[in-house]
């Protein structure tokens, strides 16, 4: 997985982008992590870090402001295909996500998305049913208060980055 491009499709709009700015911090058969700045300039988030779940569907990234506040974690609900010859991962945005937000409260949002991609006949219902089971068994992570199961990929990264920040601000 050296040298793997990612790419992220979506549905709603019809679009798919490659990521060619994000940076793989760590790859195996079962999870892929990235630090990575927004696509386009936003006020409201700058960067942040992403953990794909390659076997549960899930993609865990934690937002950042840009003076390195956390904003949310933001959970997307995905499906992934491998380009063994172009070395490619693409990871469709299946509508469905969870945020989580410092206090801890918790937000399902898009639902309504994947209703109307069903009905334009945008996804099937396969994908649909794929969708909603693996947000229950997300939100039954959260609720179980096992998110730090999943959250812990992403955090390991965060303190290493701070870490290396902390001593690189105090070189002479």
């Amino acid at each position: 997985m050296e040298n793997m491009k990612i790419y992220r499709k979506r549905i709603i709009p019809n679009e798919c982008i490659l990521l060619k700015d994000d940076v793989i911090l760590e790859s195996n058969d079962e999870i892929i992590v990235t630090k990575w700045k927004t696509l386009k300039p936003r006020r409201d988030f700058h960067h942040g870090y992403s953990c794909y779940f390659l076997k549960s569907g899930y993609k865990v990234s934690k937002f950042y402001r840009e003076d390195h506040s956390l904003l949310y974690w933001y959970c997307d609900i995905v499906d992934y295909a491998y380009n063994e010859s172009e070395n490619a991962l693409v990871v469709t945005d299946l509508l469905a996500d969870v945020v989580i937000y410092p206090d801890g409260y918790v937000k399902v949002l898009d639902i309504d998305e994947l209703a109307v991609a069903l009905k334009k006949e945008l996804c099937s219902p396969e994908t649909v049913t794929q969708a909603l089971s693996r947000l229950g068994k997300l939100l039954d992570f959260i609720y179980e208060d096992k998110f730090d199961t999943l959250s812990s990929y992403v955090d390991k990264w965060v303190k290493e980055d701070d870490q290396i920040t902390q001593s690189d601000s105090h070189a002479p």
